[in-house]
């Protein structure tokens, strides 16, 4: 039987205490600790960001942000995707994108958008119609190119 994981999107206003934290941490684990960067995380976004929440067992285990046109790239953005290490063999993260290109159709009535990909997940993007438009370039030590859809 296919484990299902529940979806949703919620203003920055709109989280919980509990959904802020979870989220946070799962951030850190993955950005912070497993690819040991050191970075700010929280980069004063969140507030204009919607927040994609994947939940299973009530935990988040898997996230994004969405941005409108203008609040981090020309085009509307998806950033922070994150899947936690031990969800990762559900390959929830093709769901993931699904809702966030959807979510940023529906609340942004936009299908240009922009992303900064780590390099190694090119192939990953570019099944969901990204299309590399950058060099390599390092963000936080880390290969990344520029990708657009739309």
């Amino acid at each position: 039987m296919q484990e299902t994981i529940k979806w949703k999107i919620k203003r920055f206003n709109e989280l919980s205490l509990q959904e802020l934290y979870s989220l946070l941490k799962l951030r850190s684990h993955v950005f912070v600790v497993e690819q040991n960067c050191v970075y700010q995380d929280i980069d004063g976004k969140d507030e204009k960001a919607l927040h994609l929440l994947g939940e299973f067992n009530n935990e988040i285990v898997a996230y994004a942000r969405l941005f409108k046109a203008g609040d981090y790239f020309e085009n509307a953005s998806i950033g922070r995707v994150v899947i936690h290490p031990d969800a990762r063999d559900k390959k929830w993260g093709h769901q993931m994108m699904q809702h966030a290109i959807t979510g940023i159709e529906s609340h942004f009535n936009t299908n240009q958008i922009t992303i900064s990909a780590q390099l190694y997940l090119k192939k990953f993007y570019e099944s969901h119609n990204f299309v590399q438009t950058s060099e390599m370039y390092l963000e936080d030590d880390i290969p990344h190119i520029e990708m657009k859809r739309g």
